[in-house]
């Protein structure tokens, strides 16, 4: 009777063992993949920053170059400073820097962005650039050999070494040994660098540096630790609102962002994470790193959690516009809705653990610090049949609404917004309602899928 009993069992036995070893290995593969894409584009924007740097420094030579009488070739110039700046700007911002000090180098960038802009639009034939300018872009040609040589530095050691930027990643993240890492002290080396410079006389062509982020823009009075700790337990859905277990602590005692950490262990041990502002206690992230194994609820069941989320919270008038999906999370890009338009600069991220409809993460600093800033839409002086023609006739329209967007000053403007696909890819063209002229085209990458109006 055993062996017949054994005879049948271990066949069993060994396909579950087999199946369990498949489903492993997969498991492994899904996540390897998912850490290969993210350092390929780490790799990608790093590599495109150093390229794009190198070529900054060649425009300034150019730029200085050319004879003051040639005001059309200064201006050429000056338009390739400006989108060079812009695009280093952009990977710079792809890259896992948030929680390094590279402020005075992003603040850098950015006034020369400004300052190249401001230069290029106006009439150089009526007002040329000035000595003080001249000598201005002198230093910027200067201090973009200097920035180029220590990025120069760590992208040598990068390739030579094979080093990854997942490992950057971690060790902010994690604060294990973040002094002794290539990247991190070559990113360093470069902030420090940028901020041992004497201020430029950036002139009239300059517009003030964007603001940075400060709490003390904010309403509200300043809240407790007490406080805080009580809005975070209302914000998980604790019972009584019971405080036991969370961690409150105070960052930023000496800067414009004071603001409050609060931690807690998480259902599996993982560390759950809220930050919230001292002033009006307005929470400015949240993130529950758990692992997410399987996928049992779909896309409109996720977009409805996410929506319920936010409404609950405090949230009534945020619209889902994009989503993307990884590792069995999806990600929902809120805006918020005023009146049938969506004000982009106001918006926030949720993440929805697809295994059981869980929100994982919020991301909501955007919302909080735009509310100030944004000013009430109106009504557009050019109407949508207007704007219409001046799309391409190629762009198939799938989605339209009115719009808020930033324009090239960081100024809000009202747009006609059409979502649509030419060449195979996805877009987003915003047509000024005032003018009715092209403000700014958005590619939509295929990952950041767009969610039209139902």
């Amino acid at each position: 009777m055993y062996a017949r009993l054994s005879s049948v069992m271990f066949p069993i036995a060994a396909i579950l063992l087999i199946g369990s070893i498949l489903w492993g290995y997969q498991e492994h593969q899904e996540k390897n993949s998912i850490l290969i894409k993210a350092e390929n584009q780490y790799q990608r924007a790093f590599h495109d920053l150093n390229h794009h740097m190198n070529r900054l420094r060649g425009e300034l030579g150019q730029t200085l170059a050319v004879s003051s009488t040639s005001q059309g070739m200064q201006r050429k110039g000056l338009v390739n400073v400006w989108r060079l700046t812009s695009q280093a700007q952009n990977e710079i911002n792809q890259l896992p820097l948030t929680m390094l000090p590279f402020n005075k180098a992003e603040e850098f960038l950015a006034r020369m962005n400004n300052f190249a802009y401001r230069a290029s639009v106006r009439d150089l034939t009526k007002q040329p650039l000035s000595r003080g300018e001249l000598t201005t872009l002198k230093s910027l040609y200067t201090k973009s050999s200097d920035i180029n040589q220590e990025l120069g530095k760590v992208q040598d050691a990068v390739i030579s070494n094979r080093l990854r930027w997942m490992d950057v990643e971690t060790a902010m993240a994690t604060e294990r040994n973040p002094h002794d890492n290539t990247i991190i002290d070559g990113f360093r080396a470069v902030d420090k660098k940028i901020g041992a410079y004497p201020e430029n006389d950036w002139g009239p062509s300059s517009m003030a540096p964007t603001k940075k982020l400060s709490t003390a823009d904010l309403t509200g009075r300043d809240l407790s630790a007490t406080e805080i700790r009580h809005l975070a337990a209302a914000f998980l859905g604790r019972r009584g609102v019971s405080t036991q277990g969370l961690k409150v602590t105070e960052s930023g005692g000496q800067t414009n962002f004071r603001a409050y950490t609060v931690t807690t262990d998480g259902t599996d041990r993982s560390p759950i994470q809220m930050d919230y502002t001292r002033k009006g206690g307005q929470l400015l992230w949240y993130m529950n790193p758990r692992e997410v194994k399987s996928r049992r609820i779909d896309f409109n069941t996720a977009r409805s959690k996410a929506s319920q989320f936010l409404i609950r919270r405090g949230y009534p008038e945020m619209t889902p516009v994009t989503y993307d999906e990884y590792d069995h999370v999806s990600v929902f890009s809120f805006v918020r809705n005023h009146n049938g338009v969506r004000i982009y600069p106001d918006k926030m991220t949720v993440r929805v653990a697809l295994d059981n409809g869980e929100i994982v993460g919020v991301q909501a600093t955007d919302h909080v610090f735009a509310a100030k800033q944004m000013m009430a839409p109106g009504k557009p002086k050019m109407g949508k049949e207007q704007a219409v023609k001046g799309l391409n006739p190629d762009f198939k329209v799938q989605d339209y609404s009115l719009a808020v967007i930033r324009n090239d000053l960081q100024q809000p403007v009202l747009c006609h917004e059409f979502v649509g696909r030419i060449n195979g890819s996805s877009y987003r063209i915003y047509m000024n309602a005032e003018t009715g002229l092209e403000e700014t085209i958005e590619q939509i990458p295929d990952a950041a899928k767009p969610i039209y109006r139902t």
